[in-house]
């Protein structure tokens, strides 16, 4: 019998896109033969995935869960919003999300790799997934954040996950307050808490920018600097959201919101489905055209 090497295993993987185990055990059954191994997996219906290994999945849905002093962020990918919507979807989304809660795993290579309580690794619960679904499915990103008693965590989900935020608030047990801010960095996507968070280096390109701006305007020289230093203020405003007026209270900064909670904002992350990932654009026409030529 032909041992099962782990080159072997890779490439039925990159064939099929089936689980570590399901191809290992599908090389074993069939000694070694790569075809036959491949026929074996389509039989168990596993390597319904293969065909999908190379479909763009940008579709999908941002989810939040809280355990006590622990709340995780992630990201799950599907190719459809049909597919987000079903309820098979849905439920491995929620057992991912106690997964890593549970596991606190630091990357999404130790994420994948990780056992589930089924003694699956997540990366073979997810292709089994895809299996009886029917489209790709990644798990794409996510970021734990931990707090003690005497802080609250802010959640939020826009359109049912299409926009997911999850803050932290130390100081403070109000929730509705976290849970409005959360909104606000929903809507305004600001990149930095406070003007320290901003790299000294974008703040000077930015300054530099400006700076030309104003010389190209005619503007002296000797009140340039001055001019700049405000318009310095507006692009923070722009990207910092303590400096932000607040989206339910444009009277107040965020600053002053947060404040007035007895809290200090300490972090956030905000995740939109798909950022980042190229769609596929469909052309239509041009697929029956081409449907027509052939004929």
């Amino acid at each position: 019998m032909a041992a099962v090497t782990a080159q072997m295993v890779k490439e039925l993987r990159e064939k099929t896109g089936a689980g570590m185990m399901d191809c290992k055990k599908a090389l074993t059954q069939t000694d070694g033969d790569m075809d036959a191994a491949v026929d074996f997996l389509r039989e168990k219906g596993l390597a319904s995935a293969a065909k999908k290994a190379d479909r763009i999945a940008a579709e999908g849905t941002v989810s939040v869960e809280t355990d006590g002093n622990k709340a995780v962020i992630f990201e799950v990918n599907a190719e459809t919003d049909f597919v987000a919507k079903n309820e098979a979807f849905q439920n491995l989304v929620s057992e991912l999300g106690a997964h890593l809660l549970k596991n606190e795993p630091a990357s999404i290579e130790e994420a994948l790799a990780s056992e589930m309580g089924n003694g699956l690794k997540v990366e073979d619960h997810i292709s089994n997934a895809v299996a009886k679904i029917g489209e790709k499915i990644t798990l794409r990103r996510f970021e734990i954040i931990e707090k003690t008693d005497n802080d609250t965590f802010g959640a939020y989900l826009h359109m049912g996950g299409r926009i997911g935020v999850l803050l932290l608030i130390e100081g403070t047990t109000d929730a509705d307050a976290a849970k409005d801010v959360a909104m606000h960095v929903a809507a305004i996507n600001p990149k930095y808490v406070s003007r320290d968070e901003v790299p000294a280096e974008e703040v000077e390109r930015e300054r530099k920018v400006l700076t030309e701006q104003a010389l190209n305007e005619g503007k002296p020289e000797n009140i340039v600097a001055k001019m700049v230093e405000g318009r310095l203020g507006k692009y923070f405003e722009d990207v910092v959201i303590l400096d932000q007026p607040f989206v339910k209270d444009s009277d107040q900064k965020v600053r002053d919101f947060v404040k007035s909670t007895g809290g200090t904002l300490k972090s956030f992350v905000r995740f939109a489905v798909g950022e980042g990932i190229e769609k596929r654009e469909d052309n239509f026409a041009d697929e029956v055209m081409n449907q027509v030529k052939g004929n």
